[in-house]
């Protein structure tokens, strides 16, 4: 037997009947007209359905498996392949556009700038931040200071070259 629910529910004028599996398949056996009723697996039970509902049913179960077919087929994963037994969603997807050892590189590079700037005299601190902080056009900071734009780029250049060997002196 392939199929063996624990309970069967018969349609009747007033609502269903409970009948055993035994006892429904004893009456198939003797009253033919148990041959033609429908029947839909309900929760490990059989209920008995008009012909709309069992074909509706049918329907929805097969559309379901030629779903799961194609997904099989094109290599989907379904979502509940990324929960644990409790439910919990599972974070284990590697976001490969980020990479870590960029960033960690990154936040070292960083504190090491922050420990190196304030090696620097004032005037050089105060150039790294107008251009870099502050985010001015050379020119502007030479009008601030009273220089032309090739004096304040040359001043950048060597305060960025003594920046670098600050920096690489820490390793």
């Amino acid at each position: 037997m392939k199929y063996a629910p624990r309970r069967v529910y018969i349609k009747e004028s007033d609502g269903y009947a409970e009948l055993s599996y035994q006892d429904f398949c004893r009456r198939r056996q003797t009253d033919q007209s148990y041959m033609d009723k429908l029947f839909i697996p309900v929760q490990g039970c059989l209920l008995e359905v008009v012909r709309e509902q069992y074909t509706d049913f049918y329907r929805d179960k097969e559309r379901w498996r030629y779903l799961k077919k194609l997904d099989a087929n094109h290599k989907l994963l379904s979502l509940e392949g990324f929960t644990d037994s409790e439910g919990n969603v599972l974070d284990f997807i590697v976001d490969e556009a980020v990479d870590v050892a960029e960033i960690v590189v990154h936040a070292v590079m960083v504190d090491r700038l922050k420990a190196a700037l304030p090696l620097l005299s004032d005037g050089e601190q105060a150039l790294v931040k107008a251009i870099f902080f502050e985010e001015l056009y050379e020119r502007e900071v030479g009008l601030r200071l009273g220089v032309t734009q090739s004096v304040v780029n040359k001043r950048k250049a060597k305060i960025l070259a003594k920046l670098r060997k600050i920096i690489e002196n820490k390793i």
